[in-house]
């Protein structure tokens, strides 16, 4: 317990350090692209080591939590900035405690996330393996957002936490963290089937024998939607349209549709855009979601084969498929950092210069994405 304690505690110390020192070379090599920087060009300017990381979306989590929903954030669920308001608002109203309360979420929480993935792993596979888990996924290109002023390090601890609640059977805690999930992101509402294909696996283990535990345990699953169907009916309440926050988001980027468009369509799309698109950093993020795209595809298969418990890829290939029915991969490379059982499939190659290659390769892209991101260029 104690190595693993300090494992953890040492590449998370190291990677949180690493983000910082590319921010810094950002300013040297990359001009400043105003428009999206967290808290607006003064801020940015005056704190560019801490608003940078509320760039793009940042403001709009920013925004809802210190003044609540404006036109068109309904697209945001509403936990994180319940939590950021929850946590600033009895110490100060500035803007600015609302940063700082946003960021220590995120970092609690992907702290946290780290030692959960681990002790999941661990449930099933070596040591090794856990500990290469725990460093791809901080070494992944877009992991930086898990530092960041975004949902991504809270959603992720939500989903592991309820997955291995699951897994050692405290389903209470398993449904009121699979509710948190679904206040959180969309795709938390697809713990849902996860959970239940894994309380059904557990219950097959034990030779399919009906106790009075195991439907107290099967109603705690339900627990799971209530995030989501909560949000729905308050959306419902206020603006009398129960899928709102489907149905803007068409208005944060022409790549977005209203319609469902199936996965084959959108990488005949991106092919016709990397063939037309100019040398500009939009060519590098486009790359980078057809080939975030391809790569987790392949991964989720090669997780099948590997046999990573299905439940696990239940959600993960929900999570994976839903972003890009709006007919683009846009995000694509900051969705795909959930889907923890491609990261396990990565640890599980076994040619070791394979790994060593993708670590490099993963390793200069978290540069080149960070540089990017913080200067004020779309990433993900």
């Amino acid at each position: 317990m104690r190595k693993w304690f300090s494992f953890v505690f040492l590449a998370f110390l190291l990677w949180r350090a690493l983000i910082q020192v590319f921010l810094q070379l950002g300013h040297f090599f990359l001009s400043l692209r105003e428009g999206f920087l967290g808290g607006g060009l003064d801020n940015y300017l005056a704190s560019p080591g801490i608003w940078a990381w509320a760039n793009f979306d940042g403001q709009h989590y920013l925004g809802i939590a210190f003044r609540g929903y404006g036109h068109l954030q309904q697209a945001f669920f509403p936990l994180f900035p319940w939590l950021i308001k929850t946590l600033a608002s009895p110490f100060s109203q500035s803007q600015f405690s609302y940063l700082l309360s946003g960021l220590t979420i995120s970092h609690i929480s992907i702290f946290i996330s780290l030692f959960i993935l681990y002790a999941l792993v661990r449930l099933d596979y070596d040591e090794k393996v856990a500990r290469l888990t725990t460093l791809f996924l901080l070494i992944f290109p877009t992991s930086f957002f898990f530092a960041a002023f975004y949902t991504e390090s809270l959603f992720l601890a939500l989903v592991l936490g309820t997955f291995y609640t699951a897994r050692i059977k405290k389903w209470w805690l398993a449904g009121i963290l699979g509710a948190f999930a679904s206040a959180t992101r969309v795709v938390g509402i697809f713990l849902f089937p996860a959970i239940l294909w894994e309380w059904w696996e557990q219950r097959k283990m034990e030779n399919g024998k009906w106790k009075m535990e195991n439907l107290i345990s099967l109603i705690f699953i339900f627990f799971i939607p209530l995030g989501l169907l909560l949000y729905m009916r308050s959306l419902a309440i206020n603006y009398h349209d129960s899928l709102m926050f489907f149905h803007v988001q068409p208005a944060f980027g022409a790549e977005r549709s209203a319609k469902l468009i199936l996965l084959y369509q959108v990488f005949w799309r991106y092919a016709k855009m990397i063939a037309t698109t100019k040398l500009d950093p939009l060519y590098f993020t486009v790359w980078l979601e057809l080939a975030t795209a391809i790569t987790f595809l392949c991964l989720l298969v090669f997780s099948y084969f590997k046999k990573i418990r299905l439940s696990y890829l239940v959600f993960a290939v929900l999570a994976y498929i839903t972003p890009t029915l709006t007919g683009t991969f846009l995000s694509m490379p900051r969705f795909v950092l959930v889907l923890f059982p491609c990261f396990i499939s990565m640890a599980l190659i076994k040619n070791r210069l394979a790994k060593i290659l993708l670590f490099t390769f993963y390793f200069l892209l978290l540069i080149v994405s960070i540089i990017f991101f913080t200067r004020g260029y779309w990433i993900a």
